[in-house]
């Protein structure tokens, strides 16, 4: 009598999960995160840039030097004294000695923090020294 309103048919297939769409999405995102991850290369301080109508990029010749709106100098990702930036400097220029460098410094730092990057770097022998801007 009720084996014609059967919830459960015998002849019926186990529905499979298709995991193929899920392993996609895991790679796309994987490819996401690497990529975002490499934009904030070796400052290790998180600066927001001034702008300027005249910014262009410097290419991968580059030793960054970060200055956090509190004035603290970072390098490689490690915060730094003045004495040690010239150092680092002066031992980069050694292995590559075409090598500028380019101060990221936050909008609201104080100009005078910069400019003393900017007198260490040359005195380490830094021919080309620039502050980072973002395009108008």
């Amino acid at each position: 009598m009720f084996e014609d309103y059967a919830l459960v048919d015998d002849d019926s297939q186990i529905a499979d999960i298709n995991v193929s769409p899920l392993i996609d999405m895991v790679f796309i995102l994987l490819i996401f995160f690497i990529i975002t991850t490499n934009f904030n290369r070796q400052t290790g301080v998180d600066v927001s840039k001034p702008k300027a109508q005249t910014a262009v990029y410097q290419g991968q010749k580059t030793m960054l030097v970060g200055i956090s709106r509190e004035g603290s100098i970072h390098v490689f990702g490690r915060q730094v004294g003045i004495e040690r930036l010239k150092h680092l400097v002066a031992q980069e220029l050694e292995k590559r000695p075409d090598m500028s460098v380019v101060i990221i410094a936050d909008r609201k730092a104080v100009i005078e923090k910069a400019v003393e990057v900017m007198d260490q770097c040359a005195l380490a022998g830094a021919k080309h020294v620039s502050i980072a801007a973002d395009r108008e």
